[in-house]
């Protein structure tokens, strides 16, 4: 039975609306650099002009019935940011704009726009390849809704909406040019993203930066590594791997630095710039004798290879640290012409500081924060809390002499995980420094379906209204962006929720809007989704271990799941003491529901189909879950041959590797049917940027790498960080996974045939050479989808699941 939208979306709405301004003590400690940025933002018409191109671009038939304003936030949002929207005053003459929408900067107009088109027109917006925007909901121009005559005013409850990770850029943004990256500032804009990082382009400076150091390029051709691993170059974990970088890339994505930057600052955002973390390159060690210049250890090179790994340190106390970090930040005001104040700086992510001395560590942060200050009196230093997640060496004592090391208001932490392991609550709100609540949600741009919508609903709110908060921001601190849509329209906003949401009905909301419309089986299918897959409350990392992308590398007797957990597929289990399960030799997969719940909600999602499928955005989420269920029964399946292995039954194992094989290559033919799950786009976006034949085909290497072995390796010893950027991609599942797994199928097989134990050394040579062979490859896959995705994904349950689903 369909449900009627408005009916829905004004009853959500009106609950909504009840909010007030609130502020923290937080917000407080970092006000001087608010007025500073306010003072210093674009011109009112220059955002509104930047505002209407966004409108233009998401809704060409539509941009004459909005008129957009630039207000102040003291006289009309009370003091912080706000947007409002009204009925436009001349909305009754013929032909004049319908909706008013104003709003402290281009960001909150977009924002109110935004809010308008999900609340009162029952439209949504995502990435493209996630299905894009529906907005086939929105009324014919003439007949917009009107809102009541009081109009809406919604406020921030806290100025800052942070967005990425410092790998994001790489994960997601390698290949990036102009045209994604107006998309990308644009649906920031839309989501109320207000605070961003621009790490693009930093390179080129640095080239200009060390040749006052007497530096050659040269001398950085070794520094630098490759563009799909630049991210990890820039924090010190290795240099030159993928490398080196042709002058080419340092001058075009310069280019596209000041594009991006321009954009940022037209629309109001407050764009984050990097700065020095003490990350040199080799050459200065013999250009300065005397600098206390340390080489660090290895970071998962596999024999700790000098080419590729120990980088060098420059001591944050060296006088010579504040001299580089100096010149960095004025060379990036001269290159830009401006700068928000605002510089990320990372130093000690996965880099344990050699002494744990806290009036050591003290010199180390107010050296680091010198060297910005220097630069711009006005800086304030943001960093990433990571480092406090998962390094135990920062104690109470270490990370207290870090965080006061700078003046109170100039430092703010992201608390980089807290959907999940909140520091907030266990530092006592890091000590009394401003800090931003940041959802991680995803490891390496791994394609899963995975959340946890309630801690999101929640965590934020609490946070927030905790007594003495210093929170003074949301923020989305993904590694990879595209994937589990969702979670970041939920994510996005709580930015503007001053209480916790209902989570079950915002779905009931999000179903509607998404699709354009609700019936009862697709209402149902995501009941299961909420309360399976987007609940994962064990607190354990989701970076995607499925056979199928990660396979193991190890003997068959070293495979030893808890067979009560996947045998009877299907059957919720006791998980918790399960996932703590691990052996030194591979990461089991994550599994936290029933799988049997999840084939259920696939079968209502098919049946849904006749009704939905004309709808991008259902087709995106039919191909998504379709794998989702597939990749755990390709587990247990697995697990199946391994138990006749065991038995050494050959024809068992012989049938069952045949229909996980045929199983892999039904599951590239169903991600084929979807735009957002084709490796051809990632490939010919990395060789569109290149200049040359030559540069082609090492940034093509470089987009392969970085999805398969991502580091280096030996002939018989893979990368310790194989898989990491796993992807269910169509073509890369076809044409790597699936082989990969047919090697060691064989060489399983021959093991039993021969009588002899599992050769480890042949399977490992073997699959070392597919993978290091198609990294080399040149094979070109398609960049558009082909195939009936509700067609292929019935067939795929019929084939697969059907059985599994009682």
């Amino acid at each position: 039975m369909d449900t009627p939208l408005p009916a829905i979306f004004l009853l959500f709405l009106f609950s909504l609306l009840s909010s007030t301004h609130s502020s923290t003590i937080g917000v407080q400690y970092v006000s001087k650099l608010l007025e500073i940025q306010d003072h210093e933002r674009a011109p009112p018409s220059l955002q509104v002009a930047a505002a209407r191109a966004v409108l233009h671009r998401l809704l060409p038939s539509h941009s004459s019935a909005f008129e957009f304003q630039i207000i102040s936030s003291k006289e009309e949002c009370g003091g912080g940011s706000c947007f409002i929207i009204k009925n436009h005053p001349a909305s009754h003459n013929h032909g004049a704009p319908e909706i008013l929408i104003s709003g402290v900067t281009g960001v909150e107009v977009l924002a109110g726009l935004h809010w308008y088109l999900k609340y009162l027109c029952g439209s949504h917006i995502s990435w493209e390849k996630t299905g894009g925007a529906q907005l086939s909901s929105i009324p014919k121009l003439g007949s917009l809704p009107r809102v009541q005559d009081t109009g809406i005013l919604v406020q921030r409850p806290i100025p800052w909406n942070y967005y990425q990770n410092a790998v994001t850029s790489s994960y997601s943004f390698a290949w990036w040019d102009w045209e994604r990256w107006e998309k990308e500032i644009d649906w920031m804009a839309l989501q109320g993203i207000n605070l961003p990082l621009a790490f693009t382009g930093q390179e080129a400076i640095w080239q200009k930066v060390y040749q006052k150091f007497n530096i050659s390029k040269s001398d950085l051709d070794d520094f630098f590594g490759g563009p799909a691993f630049l991210a990890w170059s820039r924090m010190g974990n290795l240099h030159g791997w993928g490398g080196p970088l042709p002058q080419s890339w340092f001058n075009g994505q310069l280019t596209l630095q000041k594009k991006i930057l321009s954009r940022m600052y037209e629309l109001g955002m407050t764009p984050v710039l990097p700065a020095f973390s003490g990350n040199v390159p080799a050459a200065l060690k013999y250009i300065f004798p005397s600098a206390k210049i340390t080489r660090l250890g290895n970071w998962f090179s596999v024999k700790g290879n000098p080419k590729w790994c120990c980088t060098y340190l420059l001591d944050a106390t060296d006088p010579l640290f504040i001299e580089i970090g100096k010149a960095f930040i004025k060379e990036q005001v001269k290159e830009y012409g401006k700068t928000s104040h605002i510089y990320n700086c990372d130093t000690f992510d996965e880099n344990t500081p050699p002494v744990d001395d806290p009036e050591y560590i003290t010199s180390l942060g107010v050296a680091i924060f010198s060297g910005m200050q220097s630069g711009d009196v006005n800086a304030m230093w943001l960093m990433q809390g990571w480092l406090f997640s998962y390094d135990p060496f920062w104690r109470p004592p270490q990370m207290k002499a870090l965080l006061h090391s700078v003046p109170l208001g100039k430092l703010v932490v992201l608390d980089l995980f807290a959907e999940v392991k909140p520091i907030w609550i266990t530092s006592e709100q890091f000590y009394g420094v401003p800090y931003i609540w940041c959802m991680l949600h995803n490891f390496a741009g791994n394609i899963e379906m995975y959340g946890i919508l309630d801690a999101i609903a929640s965590g934020p709110i609490e946070a927030l209204t905790s007594e003495n908060s210093t929170m003074v921001g949301i923020g989305m601190s993904m590694e990879g962006i595209e994937q589990n849509p969702i979670v970041y329209d939920l994510m996005s906003e709580m930015a503007f929720q001053h209480k916790k949401v209902d989570v079950k009905a915002w779905i009931e909301l999000y179903i509607a809007r998404r699709y354009g419309q609700s019936i009862l089986s697709i209402s149902d299918a995501w009941s299961i989704l909420y309360r399976t897959l987007y609940n994962c409350t064990d607190g354990a990392y989701d970076k995607n271990r499925d056979v199928i992308v990660a396979f193991p590398d190890v003997s068959p007797s070293f495979i030893s799941w808890p067979r009560e957990k996947y045998h009877h597929y299907g059957k919720p289990t006791s998980r918790r003491a399960v996932l703590s399960e691990k052996t030194d030799a591979y990461d089991q997969p994550h599994l936290w529901y029933s799988t049997s719940e999840v084939i259920r909600a696939l079968e209502l999602f098919i049946t849904s189909g006749d009704a939905l499928s004309a709808s991008n955005t259902y087709r995106y989420d039919l191909v998504d879950l379709t794998r989702q269920a597939l990749a755990k029964y390709a587990n247990e399946l697995f697990l199946e041959i391994i138990d006749a292995y065991e038995l050494k039954d050959v024809n068992k194992v012989t049938t069952l590797s045949q229909k996980f094989l045929e199983l892999v290559e039904d599951m590239d033919t169903l991600l084929a049917c979807h735009d957002g799950f084709l490796l051809g786009p990632w490939l010919e976006s990395a060789k569109q940027l290149a200049q040359n034949k030559e540069e082609e085909k090492q940034f093509e290497w470089n987009a392969r790498t970085q999805i398969t072995m991502w580091f280096d390796n030996t002939k018989e010893e893979a990368s310790l960080l194989r898989d990491y950027g796993n992807k269910y991609w169509s073509g890369v599942v076809g044409d790597y996974y699936g082989p990969r797994a047919a090697i060691y199928f064989r060489v399983l097989i021959e093991s039993l045939e021969n009588g002899e134990d599992f050769k480890v050394k042949k399977w490992r040579g073997e699959w070392i050479k597919l993978t290091n062979d198609w990294q080399k490859s040149r094979k070109m896959y398609p960049v558009e989808s082909n195939g009936n995705a509700l067609t292929i994904s019935r067939w795929l349950y019929n084939k697969y699941l059907r059985s599994e689903s009682s």
